[in-house]
């Protein structure tokens, strides 16, 4: 989650036009006011992991599979598909009448090129490819893969809703380098993409693209079912300040508020003509990375000891409010409460009472000498900001010599790839939270990895870790799967690649006239004004 702190003179602009009602009745009954919780900086969904660009990537493009309420994949691009060889053979059929927004036919050689290109990019993706022998298009309607052993998980892993998202685009653009944005933005999505609209900062907008065939069945949940668009026009608005946001959608000057940030809900839950509600049961997980490649945290001992300061519940508090005990949960381990893979094993350090005293001789003895620890801080982020605060306290009170760099999001993320140590511009531990659906399993869990350098921020080298999470896309069932991310989390409080910080609860918040809002994320569909 992030949050501008400051509101640029294009975005300040908007806001201020929000202000007065002329805007109100201008507006087209059909069109949707949606309040982004932050700009939308990458277009491309492929190429990024941020939550804007995902929510933006499902108007544009379309996914073969869906994901449905109980995480499970569903067709959504592809009428179905057939397993043949022994499970070695899957041939996935498209839907009939498939279109991009330029009015050409969605073709299966379409499909492979995207399908090759999100591959790059994502986990779950990659280790598809790595069972796949050959993917190919026999004919404009069937997706072959030809794999190497069984790969059971192979829609859910098309199908999944967490980043990046496996969108389907003309093969002309899926041959664009993974690691560039494509050129234009052509999907097969309900949506189309107003690049001549875009107001960097300020504005992105969407039409609905009337060449959109949505499937005819299927329980509509998620990014699943059929995609019916009633809205003519989606803008997203962006207002960096989260009062200014509020205050426009308790004016009707905005229709849906994709955050409603907690600090805010008293003042919503007021309103007869808003309503608050949590869309998606997994929420957010909090999390403190740490750099495993230099002191003092590439010490495992002091990784180990410093389970003693970490504070879930005072971090949740901070974050949601101390009264708000509905919206948090602790203690949180290596998957998602709730979900099928998680589990409370072994949490028993996050649950004694905090002793400080006892943590820094801990500490000490491990072999801390009063290494700097910089902990970065996104300030864009009021959750971020919540949970450094108290990471930091916690720290600075367990004897550890903190220095706090509160940064710009996206310019914390270009130190967080520098590998150096804090004298050459590196960094010791940062704050940062994921959706919970990207804490589900493995596949997706893109932080809880051991494969060193080549692995997420942070570089945490855990053979068994990488061993086990291989084991897992051939377990036989869920039980064996349960009883493989139990053992990851158990190698994972030992070795501690990072510490999770404790799951909170982000309600959204609409006017009471929008019906047919979804559970999930934002989506866009089935969307009414009543």
């Amino acid at each position: 989650m992030r949050r501008r702190s400051l509101m640029i003179a294009a975005g300040a602009g908007v806001a201020s036009s929000l202000a007065g009602p002329s805007l109100v009745r201008a507006q087209s009954a059909s069109t949707l006011r949606f309040t982004p919780q932050q700009d939308l900086v990458t277009l491309d969904p492929v190429t990024t992991t941020a939550y804007a660009s995902r929510n933006h990537g499902y108007m544009v493009f379309d996914t073969l599979y869906g994901m449905d309420a109980n995480f499970q994949a569903t067709p959504q691009m592809v009428d179905g598909h057939r397993i043949e060889d022994d499970g070695k053979r899957w041939d996935l059929t498209l839907r009939e009448g498939l279109l991009f927004h330029d009015g050409e036919r969605v073709l299966a050689r379409d499909c492979v090129a995207s399908l090759k290109r999100w591959a790059k990019r994502d986990p779950f993706g990659g280790m598809l490819m790595e069972a796949t022998e050959e993917l190919s298009a026999p004919d404009d309607r069937t997706i072959r893969f030809r794999l190497k052993h069984p790969f059971p998980l192979l829609p859910i892993a098309l199908g999944k809703a967490s980043v990046p998202v496996c969108a389907m685009m003309p093969a002309r653009l899926a041959e664009t380098d993974p690691y560039r944005q494509v050129p234009e933005l052509i999907g097969s999505g309900p949506f189309r993409y107003k690049a001549d609209e875009r107001v960097s900062g300020s504005l992105n907008v969407y039409t609905k693209f009337e060449g959109y065939v949505p499937r005819r069945d299927g329980a509509l949940a998620w990014t699943s079912g059929p995609k019916v668009v009633h809205f003519d026009r989606v803008e997203w608005r962006v207002m960096p300040d989260a009062s200014t946001a509020t205050s426009a959608l308790l004016a009707g000057e905005a229709d849906w508020q994709e955050y409603a940030y907690h600090d805010q809900l008293p003042l919503m839950r007021r309103s007869r003509n808003v309503r608050v509600q949590v869309l998606d049961r997994t929420g957010f997980v909090g999390q403190l990375q740490v750099n495993h490649l230099q002191a003092p945290f590439n010490n495992p001992e002091i990784r180990r000891a410093l389970w003693g300061a970490i504070d879930q519940t005072s971090t949740m508090q901070a974050l949601v409010g101390p009264q708000e005990t509905s919206l948090f949960h602790v203690p949180l381990g290596y998957f998602c409460p709730g979900t099928p893979m998680a589990s409370t094993d072994g949490l028993a350090p996050l649950t004694a009472p905090r002793d400080y005293g006892r943590t820094k001789e801990a500490l000490r003895a491990a072999g801390y000498r009063g290494e700097t620890v910089l902990l970065m801080v996104p300030s864009t982020s009021s959750g971020s900001l919540a949970m450094g605060t108290v990471a930091a306290d916690s720290l600075k009170q367990a004897g550890l010599n903190v220095e706090v760099y509160t940064v710009e999001f996206n310019a914390m993320l270009q130190r967080r790839n520098r590998k150096g140590p804090v004298a050459e511009g590196g960094w010791s531990a940062f704050v940062t939270n994921w959706a919970g659906m990207d804490w589900l399993n493995p596949a997706g869990h893109i932080a809880l990895r051991g494969a060193g350098e080549a692995g997420y921020a942070g570089w945490a080298t855990i053979p068994r870790l990488e061993e086990l999470r291989s084991t897992w896309f051939t377990a036989p069932d869920l039980a064996a799967q349960q009883t493989i991310c139990r053992e990851m989390q158990a190698v994972a409080l030992q070795e501690v690649p990072y510490y999770p910080l404790g799951q909170y609860l982000q309600p959204t918040a609409f006017r009471s006239n929008l019906t047919g809002v979804l559970d999930g994320f934002a989506t866009f569909w089935n969307l009414r004004r009543s």
